[in-house]
């Protein structure tokens, strides 16, 4: 099991890089393109703008699993244990199912334009494959936050859980 979480998190941390990589390469290609050779390459902005955005929704478990998303804690860090517990379970159990509405709607979304025909304006790149990135990054954040669950309910502590290391 513990391989198998090293791998999970190991494909997170891949994927999610590699698209940012990219996103950076193809900006400063672009950048290149049009201030030192005078083309600029119109394509350039719409496929960094997509790959950066599949990079950040990629980038949500990994957040997630170090425990560095946003939250707000000012009442939270008031409360004693029994209440911070508490609030543990039922903010979980909200974002599960908050991940399941949202994996399913965007699964959706992604038949609806795979129905339409509907592509990208400069590339003509199909719509569909753009959103795929909703049904996958709110699978992935839905296996963390079940993942997250379970460690509440065994009194595992998860504050900055690294299975890479």
């Amino acid at each position: 099991m513990k391989s198998l979480k090293k791998f999970w998190a190991l494909f997170e941390e891949v994927s999610a890089g590699t698209f940012f990589f990219a996103g950076i390469s193809l900006i400063f290609y672009g950048v290149i393109m049009r201030y030192v050779f005078n083309e600029p390459k119109a394509w350039v902005e719409e496929v960094v703008r997509y790959v950066i955005i599949w990079g950040v929704f990629l980038g949500f478990a990994i957040a997630l699993r170090h425990n560095q998303h946003i939250q707000v804690d000012i009442v939270y860090d008031k409360l004693n244990n029994r209440w911070k517990k508490v609030v543990d379970y039922f903010s979980t159990i909200v974002s599960i199912l908050f991940c399941g509405t949202y994996t399913y709607f965007g699964l959706i979304l992604v038949i609806n334009r795979f129905s339409s025909g509907m592509v990208s304006l400069d590339v003509g790149i199909p719509m569909w494959i753009i959103y795929l990135i909703l049904p996958i990054s709110g699978f992935l954040f839905l296996i963390r936050f079940i993942e997250r669950l379970v460690n509440l309910v065994r009194g595992k502590d998860v504050e900055y859980d690294n299975p890479l290391t």
